[in-house]
């Protein structure tokens, strides 16, 4: 079995075949991030320096640089587990589409009740000033002066 140094050592021989999109080592915050997902305790004892990471065309690359048959086993089912991963994510693109499609309707729909809200509004806002303008012109009347109620002496009265 091929242990972590001897594998690192392997690449390290053959670096000229693990171009940056093959290969490449993670920064000290994609680390930190790896190792809170994957629970990894910490640094004391353990790693000095970040890992270095293989893509799926690096993983293809690890069979012509690791000979054993344990290494070549390792490849298969990795190179397996990105396929399935690429499969896995291409398949909620149906169920993104639907959603999307959800989405439109129901945007739609609102923008329907959204206008016909606005026709209410404005036939109500029309009825409000046809009240107003009527309230306005009966005030309007008011303001010319009452005949007065009772006894209204004339101005010939004074002749008495």
């Amino acid at each position: 079995m091929l242990d972590t140094g001897n594998f690192n050592k392997a690449v390290k021989r053959n670096i000229e075949r693990f171009p940056d999109d093959f290969m490449f080592q993670l920064n000290d915050e994609e680390y930190s991030n790896l190792k809170f997902q994957i629970g990894i305790a910490s640094s004391y004892g353990g790693r000095r320096t970040n890992p270095y990471v293989f893509t799926e065309q690096g993983v293809a690359m690890l069979s012509s640089v690791l000979r054993s048959e344990a290494a070549i086993r390792v490849n298969i089912s990795i190179m397996r587990a990105f396929v399935m991963v690429r499969q896995a994510l291409m398949q909620p693109s149906n169920e993104f589409k639907q959603l999307r499609k959800s989405v439109n309707q129901l945007k739609e729909y609102i923008e329907e009740i959204l206008a016909d809200q606005n026709d209410i509004n404005e036939e109500t806002q029309a009825q409000l000033d046809a009240i107003s303008e009527s309230l306005a012109e009966l005030q309007m009347k008011k303001s010319t002066p009452r005949k007065r109620i009772g006894f209204q002496p004339s101005d010939d009265s004074t002749e008495l």
